[in-house]
């Protein structure tokens, strides 16, 4: 367990005041928690709401709660006001996955306590969840962490997407939570369709390239697909600023934002995950890379291959040569179709993001752009992954074929003095690659 003293964001320090758009009346919430929250204090002489300001889908807040020297801390996220598209910010889907993962399973998730699917108490349906002190780095490029603990943090989130991604959907109760095969298939015809909904007269620019991409990935859909070879519980959302960190330790303690979870090709989700290497979606900014990966990391921010390799290693999958073009290509798609989805509601002042979201016109079709970059590229991966990534997988590979070399002490395999040189040796060597030498 590795410990740091590096900081991203506190969870505590992401919140502000509550966005008179999303306000609401406090009075009925406190009623309702104290009715449907076991441990929730009936006539607390503490109970404020503030607003986490990071993020643009479910408005999202904090509740402090106390009575007399007790004093809590919860989380609410509710679906915003207005018109929604449909199936958009599904908080009973975002509660289902939550209380199956926390209570059946190991996945590091925030425990839900109810759900009100009532609109006459805030407005809007909402849930209430666990708060969890920790930190979120909000900016892939980890400005404010060491460089040599970027590396370890990379790795901790590439394992903790591997790790939900073999969650056992019938074990966990989700095996109904939605259709494994040919997710790619129905995903493109539905962000295509919610495109079209978010755009057009009144509404947020419709682009054609867009319409164009949605025909170019029907047409490249990888046969993994309908085969189920990549299936399972799919987030929909993973990105770095989406898991929270213990406070001062570099490992994932809570993936958040499942709004858009559901079962299907989890590589959608890798690809996803990686766009921060493609575009810099952290920038309130409309910066073109030409879809490049980014050559502006900071020391120790690995690179996608190394990153990719890091999952497909705990995930244990194959390296995903032939198909990557594609869930790149659809990542970015996606994305843009949820941009102008934002950018159409904050055009009709139902948007949660303030004046953020008003850069998001610009922020779809700087994706649609890359996308097709992207999609124009000869290479888009090696031929294989990172050596980093593959001597890793040979230590951990001698230690498992070594096993009759080693001697059993306190219930632990010891390795024979062979194996640990050689382990020792390799470790070296990857140290002095990472170093340049």
């Amino acid at each position: 367990m590795t410990v740091t003293s590096d900081m991203g964001s506190r969870t505590c320090d992401l919140v502000g005041q509550v966005d008179p758009a999303q306000s609401f009346d406090t009075q009925p919430l406190l009623r309702y928690a104290s009715a449907n929250v076991i441990g929730f204090p009936a006539n607390p002489s503490l109970f404020t709401i503030s607003q986490f300001g990071h993020g643009q889908s479910n408005p999202t807040f904090l509740i402090e709660v106390g009575s007399g020297t007790l004093a809590k801390k919860y989380v609410l996220r509710k679906k915003p006001y207005g018109n929604l598209l449909a199936s958009a910010h599904a908080v009973e889907r975002e509660y289902e996955v939550l209380h199956a993962l926390s209570t059946h399973s190991v996945v590091p998730v925030p425990k839900v306590f109810c759900l009100c699917t009532d609109s006459s108490v805030i407005g809007t349906p909402f849930y209430i969840m666990e708060y969890l002190e920790g930190r979120i780095f909000v900016d892939p490029m980890l400005p404010d962490v060491l460089p040599e603990r970027r590396r370890v943090i990379y790795r901790a989130v590439a394992q903790a997407l591997a790790g939900h991604h073999s969650a056992d959907v019938d074990i966990v109760g989700l095996g109904n939570y939605g259709k494994q095969m040919n997710y790619c298939k129905r995903q493109v015809e539905r962000w295509a369709k919610q495109y079209l909904l978010s755009t057009g007269e009144g509404k947020s620019r419709r682009n054609p390239k867009m319409l164009e991409l949605a025909d170019w990935l029907r047409q490249h859909i990888p046969l993994e697909d309908s085969s189920g070879a990549t299936a399972g519980l799919v987030h929909g959302d993973f990105r770095i600023d989406n898991v929270v960190f213990h406070p001062i330790e570099d490992r994932v303690i809570g993936i958040l934002d499942w709004e858009l979870s559901t079962l299907g090709n989890q590589m959608c989700d890798v690809a996803y995950s990686c766009l921060g290497f493609i575009v810099n979606i952290a920038s309130e900014s409309i910066e073109e890379n030409n879809g490049f990966e980014l050559t502006s990391f900071p020391d120790g921010v690995p690179s996608l291959s190394n990153y990719l390799g890091d999952y497909c290693s705990a995930a244990g999958r194959p390296w995903p040569i032939e198909q990557w073009k594609f869930y790149i290509a659809f990542s970015l798609f996606r994305g843009a179709s949820i941009y102008a989805g934002v950018h159409c509601r904050w055009i009709m002042g139902n948007a949660s993001g303030g004046d953020r979201a008003r850069c998001t016109g610009e922020k779809a079709d700087s994706f649609i752009r890359t996308a097709w970059l992207f999609i124009q590229r000869k290479s888009v991966l090696p031929q294989h992954p990172p050596t980093e990534t593959s001597l890793e997988d040979h230590v951990r590979q001698l230690g498992r074929d070594s096993s009759n070399q080693g001697l059993p002490m306190g219930g632990k395999f010891v390795p024979s003095d062979k194996v640990q040189k050689l382990r020792n040796r390799l470790t070296k060597f990857m140290e002095d690659i990472s170093n340049g030498k």
